[in-house]
């Protein structure tokens, strides 16, 4: 399949470089002007599209080269791109990848789908070392391989934008504008990233706020059209020649405040495979969802809602049933900790949660076992057969003693493995969070919905 999908990614010198922040604001200009972008987000993030889709009201998704190859990658972006724009967000640095190295990298997004990209640079504290930056990113690009089309100076002084601009069209870079430093903007962080739009006070007035100052700083037109100037995209429907399934499977997907890391990909793969999802909220709801034939709890921020969390105690007992009758059940991360028979909040306190294990969920000061990882079966579980591999991203800062060992996670980076996940043939309980569309988990994730619904 060939298709022209309209595209542009938005790449960082650093993380905290604003990439967030300015691709707010830049979907709220494409929206007011009746372009119907889409957004993604390059590598397993959850909190960034969240923003995206505050800004879109539509989902946004993720790329990333570590779980999918090439032609799945390009069938992700085209498949989820209307008739309006992509708009890519980068992650960390442009070149930061798995270890030192350039794999699962911005650029190796940009890369695989030949996307135009943006670079923002945090000018915060420099001067001329701008122009060095500058020139070092463009010049690292590979001849054959250079994707960095245009530069966006954030932070920058209005009186300094004209010499910047100037330096960068002299090394083939289109100048297209400047973001002057404006704290009441900035986008709060937590953890790993940001804290949740729904956290942030007048979210909406901060993103038109600063779509107004966007649409006076930057030359939207000239974002357009590095956007509308690209190559077409060929790929296969990677759908089409799979079974659907025997019958509808039930997914109760639980989701609200406290369970929101959920892969706008999974959800769209479960529907593709011929599932039917309904949502539920361990906050607010007393029971599951009638007649599911599968509980998906994610991760999220259990640790911020424990008291109310612990306070609907007929959802606890609910969940606590349907696990200890050997019902399928994935539960990852925040969703693990609630697992617990305990979780310790923010400030030290401890809250019952569901009991299914004889754990307390705990604070630690650093995070652990960050990062992608490798994960090899050693034991039959929901999920997969024993000996198997599969891919996956841990990042939590709350752990138990207790983590399991149905797997053994390894890093690609540095090789360091560790025992993940408490398993049984229903069960798949751990802090790793899994991409269904990966290259090493579609098969196995269509034959564990194959064998539910039989």
């Amino acid at each position: 399949m060939k298709r022209k999908v309209k595209r542009v990614l938005f790449a960082g010198t650093a993380s905290g470089s604003g990439k967030t922040t300015f691709v707010c604001g830049i979907l709220q200009c494409l929206v007011r002007r009746g372009i119907s972008p889409s957004a993604f987000k390059c590598g397993p993030d959850y909190i960034d599209p969240m923003f995206h889709q505050r800004v879109l009201g539509i989902p946004s998704g993720n790329l990333d080269n570590f779980f999918c190859n090439k032609d799945r990658l390009k069938y992700l972006l085209a498949e989820n791109t209307g008739e309006g724009i992509a708009v890519i967000e980068g992650v960390m640095g442009y070149f930061d990848g798995i270890g030192v190295t350039e794999n699962a990298s911005s650029f190796s997004i940009a890369d695989a789908t030949d996307t135009p990209t943006v670079l923002i640079i945090n000018c915060r504290g420099m001067a001329a070392s701008i122009k060095a930056l500058l020139k070092g990113y463009i010049e690292y690009e590979p001849e054959n391989q250079r994707h960095i089309r245009g530069v966006i100076f954030n932070m920058l002084p209005e009186t300094f934008y004209a010499e910047f601009a100037l330096y960068a069209e002299s090394l083939g870079v289109k100048p297209l504008g400047f973001v002057p430093q404006k704290k009441e903007l900035f986008l709060e962080s937590r953890h790993l990233g940001l804290v949740t739009p729904a956290e942030i006070e007048g979210f909406k007035e901060k993103v038109n706020t600063l779509a107004d100052l966007l649409e006076k700083t930057v030359d939207i037109n000239g974002l357009l059209a590095l956007a509308t100037n690209v190559t077409e995209i060929e790929y296969t429907d990677i759908w089409g020649q799979i079974d659907r399934l025997p019958r509808t499977v039930k997914v109760a997907v639980a989701k609200d405040n406290a369970f929101c890391f959920l892969y706008r990909d999974n959800l769209d793969f479960l529907r593709k495979a011929g599932c039917e999802i309904v949502y539920f909220s361990p906050l607010k709801d007393n029971k599951l969802p009638r007649q599911a034939d599968l509980l998906l709890l994610c991760g999220g921020y259990p640790e911020l809602y424990a008291k109310e969390l612990s306070e609907n105690k007929t959802m606890r007992d609910s969940i606590k049933k349907w696990v200890k009758e050997e019902r399928p059940c994935i539960a990852e991360c925040g969703a693990f900790l609630y697992l617990q028979k305990e979780l310790e909040d923010c400030q030290g306190n401890c809250y019952e949660m569901a009991g299914v294990f004889s754990d307390r969920g705990s604070k630690n000061q650093r995070l652990q076992n960050f990062g992608y990882i490798e994960m090899t079966a050693e034991q039959e579980n929901l999920i997969c057969k024993k000996g198997e591999v599969i891919t996956a991203h841990e990042f939590h800062y709350w752990s138990c003693g207790e983590m399991g060992g149905g797997f053994i996670a390894k890093k690609p980076s540095n090789g360091k493995s560790w025992g993940a996940a408490i398993v049984e043939p229903y069960l798949y309980a751990g802090f790793p969070h899994i991409y269904y569309y990966g290259d090493k988990n579609m098969e196995k994730v269509l034959r564990m919905l194959q064998k539910i619904a039989e």
